[in-house]
């Protein structure tokens, strides 16, 4: 009977495998001796500039307080390096990030028409149109021709305007309808709430 001896997998690449796995877990600005470049121009953990050093002479610093030399800004001449905690810095700057693609998330929400719409649904989507302008969302309202539809626009600018009408009451026409290509598009923005006259 032949001794079979399983081999670690991928042996012959694992010094290249560990590198790898290294890289992935380093995602991110480099940090005391990934710094390769010979001087830095520096800024102290107050924030206080100063001025351009030798890249050992500033790591030994950032290691005298206890901190990291984090590159920040790698594509000026010399590279800005900024003496921080490295797991403090990524946090704020993940947290900057998150709170910079917020607002464009949800900036719109929309309601879709078609020209031959029936009663049920439109009204539906009203309903919902209603809504989304009561809890201060802005809306965006779509109508789209398709084949001879475009033969008669005039009906989907109808339909669009009739949809206008009924929500004016929530929300103020931003952008009049428009045809862009096969599409009527208007938007709405949401008026503000009626203060509540106080009960005697």
């Amino acid at each position: 009977m032949t001794n079979f001896t399983p081999q670690r997998p991928f042996k012959k690449s694992e010094k290249g495998g560990r590198r790898f796995e290294r890289g992935r877990m380093d995602r991110g600005p480099r940090c005391d001796e990934r710094i390769r470049v010979p001087e830095v121009r520096v800024i102290g953990p107050e924030g206080e500039q100063l001025g351009v050093m030798d890249t050992r002479e500033a790591l030994a610093l950032a290691k005298s307080h206890g901190l990291n030399l984090v590159e920040v800004a790698a594509m000026s001449s010399p590279p800005v390096c900024k003496i921080v905690d490295y797991g403090k810095y990524k946090y704020s700057e993940g947290k900057k990030t998150k709170g910079h693609a917020k607002p464009n998330a949800a900036k719109y929400k929309e309601l879709k028409f078609r020209p031959n719409v029936d009663v049920g649904d439109y009204t539906t989507k009203i309903r919902r149109g209603i809504e989304f302008l009561q809890k201060g969302m802005k809306l965006k309202l779509t109508l789209m021709f398709r084949g001879r539809e475009m033969a008669h626009q005039e009906i989907g600018h109808e339909v669009v305007q009739r949809a206008i009408n009924d929500l004016q009451q929530f929300g103020a026409l931003e952008t009049p309808p428009k045809l862009s290509g096969r599409i009527f598009i208007a938007t709405l923005s949401p008026r503000p709430a009626k203060p509540q006259s106080p009960t005697v």
